[in-house]
């Protein structure tokens, strides 16, 4: 049996764990219904907005310092949120739902006042809560967690909290139900003495409760967001107001910074660390930020899958992507960003993970897939893929991967265009596609003797048909264009040109098992696969299943070292810990230092030279 207030007693009821707002929402929809109108009276209702606004406040912080292209500079962990912390946290709420039943049976009390006894606004209220915050919450709060951080206490407590390595705004809902309840009564107590004296109101309610969260998360948002200048100024302000680098320092250290948001009791208890001010004015300087060895060039898919990034929702960003449809109502909020980077917006910085002591970042070009696909657009799209490249050859960085259909060879050659006009370059331009084919060819069984090839003269068509000719396997190249098949023919090796063969028509495959597919394939199309037929695909997006007896592979992708560092998000519909080629592609790039860029054509001789390579650093196929 486990020391009692060291787990959540609903912790087995996985999300049914909103339920337990069931009761509140009944009466509120019971008095709705009673009156016909909104309740207002009811502070079962004002619960429920008050859990909105909170749980709104927390989300705001959190996107806020997941901003990376606003917040990169000024973060004072610079270690990435890995998938391990994210399912540690995954329940961070679990406070604000104790808090909310607490409030609900409290609020439930004959002695306590119902809503329509109080004003909407007494100063006096706010003067007293605020005396009492001073003097009682902050000095017992100071007491009780120095008192967490002792012995057993620690370890049964407050030892949880502490794992996570790098604090979020969730961080701050992160522990035990002790732990809660001493945030309760911290928070509750100015509340009760104020109401006590019956200078309580509906807006203290609100507002002590928001601000206190408020502070909180910021206090946990990893982010710099108070001015050395200020305290330089006001050196006393130093002692009211902890920042997040002062509370980073106590959950590094867990040996100093142990205020609630006054670090005059540190200081009072001789507890304050010596470096919270001086690391504060560094971090706020930007001082500590560091140039990425790998850049990751990516675009946004749609609208709906804009609202996977990390910065929006940390439950969606950090598993592969699926349409949900709880997040449909804010789709006219994701479009409005769509137009607003059409418009006014340039490549930003998405994500980062470390590899071996390497920084790896994934910006985004603020184009979505189908403006690809617009000939007006295309000159403003390679502008912004040539601002990306110079940015990224001006800071230093080694390596830069093309993702998709910022490599599109009707687009810009498959990065051919920025190397010609740029040939100076020092950051090697890389569209990856080398390890694509790789890992395309690699899924192949040994015994297969014969491949149906559709996308045959694309860039990863040709590359594949070569590769497979040599190892005399025969190759039905569906295209219509004689002169294209020819061309890609009469690059083969004369005793292997015979395995190279032009079909037109999909009937041409009907015995044909092993299709590899980089066109998309309609149902009626995929018919004329015999029964068993595996399709691999390198088409985006990828078809879909309609054949029950057949199997489908999923796009190129390689899976991650296991010494990766602070990934905490899905590569689009990619599992956790995997990217797609074409990334794997430049983290081999970089890793290995070759000096030469990897644009337009497939090097067909350089395939089993980068699979190998990306073997011998620990990727494996996905």
């Amino acid at each position: 049996m486990g020391s009692p207030l060291a787990s959540w007693p609903w912790a087995s009821l996985g999300s049914y764990k909103y339920l337990l707002y069931g009761p509140l929402a009944a009466k509120v929809a019971h008095a709705w219904r009673e009156t016909g109108s909104p309740p207002l009276g009811s502070w079962c209702l004002h619960l429920l907005l008050l859990l909105a606004l909170r749980s709104l406040t927390f989300q705001l912080w959190f996107s806020y310092g997941n901003m990376l292209f606003f917040t990169r500079r000024r973060r004072v962990v610079k270690d990435g949120v890995d998938f391990r912390q994210i399912d540690a946290e995954w329940d961070w709420d679990n406070m604000v739902i104790l808090q909310t039943l607490i409030a609900a049976l409290v609020a439930d009390s004959p002695a306590f006042p119902g809503v329509a006894e109080l004003r909407a606004w007494d100063p006096r209220g706010w003067a007293l809560a605020l005396l009492l915050h001073v003097t009682v919450s902050e000095p017992a709060f100071y007491w009780a967690h120095r008192a967490l951080h002792r012995g057993p206490l620690f370890s049964r407590y407050h030892a949880e909290h502490h794992s996570s390595p790098v604090t979020q705004p969730l961080t701050a809902g992160f522990g035990t139900p002790l732990e809660a309840l001493i945030l309760t009564a911290a928070m509750g107590a100015p509340l009760a003495g104020a109401f006590a004296a019956g200078a309580g109101s509906v807006s203290l309610v609100y507002g002590h409760v928001l601000l206190f969260d408020y502070l909180r998360c910021m206090g946990y948002s990893n982010v710099e967001v108070v001015s050395h200048k200020a305290f330089a100024a006001v050196p006393a302000l130093r002692y009211l107001l902890y920042t997040p680098t002062y509370l980073s320092l106590h959950h590094r250290e867990k040996d100093s910074n142990f205020c609630l948001f006054m670090p005059l009791f540190d200081a009072l208890g001789g507890t304050i660390n010596a470096k919270s001010w001086e690391l504060q004015k560094e971090v706020d300087q930007g001082m500590n930020d560091r140039v990425p060895d790998f850049v990751f060039l990516a675009h946004v898919v749609d609208v709906v899958s804009s609202m996977h990034v990390p910065f929006a929702f940390r439950s969606c960003s950090s598993l592969p992507f699926a349409t949900r449809l709880v997040l449909l109502p804010l789709w006219p909020v994701a479009f409005a960003f769509m137009l607003l980077q059409w418009f006014c917006s340039k490549t930003f910085t998405v994500s980062f993970y470390f590899l071996r002591g390497r920084l790896h970042q994934t910006w985004s070009v603020p184009r979505y897939g189908f403006q690809y696909f617009i000939p007006s657009a295309k000159k403003g799209i390679n502008r912004q893929i040539e601002l990306a490249i110079l940015r990224a050859d001006k800071m230093g960085v080694k390596v830069i991967s093309l993702a998709a259909l910022n490599k599109n060879e009707a687009l810009n050659g498959g990065g051919t265009l920025f190397v010609s006009k740029h040939p100076n370059l020092r950051v090697r331009v890389v569209h990856g596609n080398t390890l694509t084919a790789a890992v395309i060819l690699n899924e192949i069984p040994s015994n297969v003797k014969e491949v149906f090839l559709t996308g045959a003269t694309s860039k990863l068509g040709r590359a594949i048909a070569l590769y497979l000719c040599r190892k005399k396997i025969r190759v039905l190249m569906l295209t219509l264009s004689t002169e294209r098949f020819l061309k890609i023919q009469r690059e083969a090796p004369a005793e292997s040109q015979q395995y190279l063969v032009q079909v037109t028509k999909y009937q041409a495959a009907q015995s044909c098992k092993t299709w590899i597919v980089g066109k998309w394939l309609s149902p009626r199309e995929q018919r004329w696969a015999p029964p068993g037929t595996h399709f691999h695909q390198f088409v985006v997006p990828p078809i879909i299943g309609f054949r029950r007896d057949c199997t489908y592979g999923k796009l190129a992708a390689m899976r991650l070292p296991k010494d990766v560092e602070g990934l905490g998000s899905c590569e689009y519909t990619m599992e956790r810990g995997v990217v797609h080629a074409c990334h794997a592609g430049g983290v081999v790039h970089c890793l290995e230092g070759w000096g030469h860029h990897e644009v337009g054509a497939i090097d067909v001789d350089r395939i089993d030279v980068v699979w190998k390579a990306a073997l011998r650093h620990g990727l494996t196929p996905a």
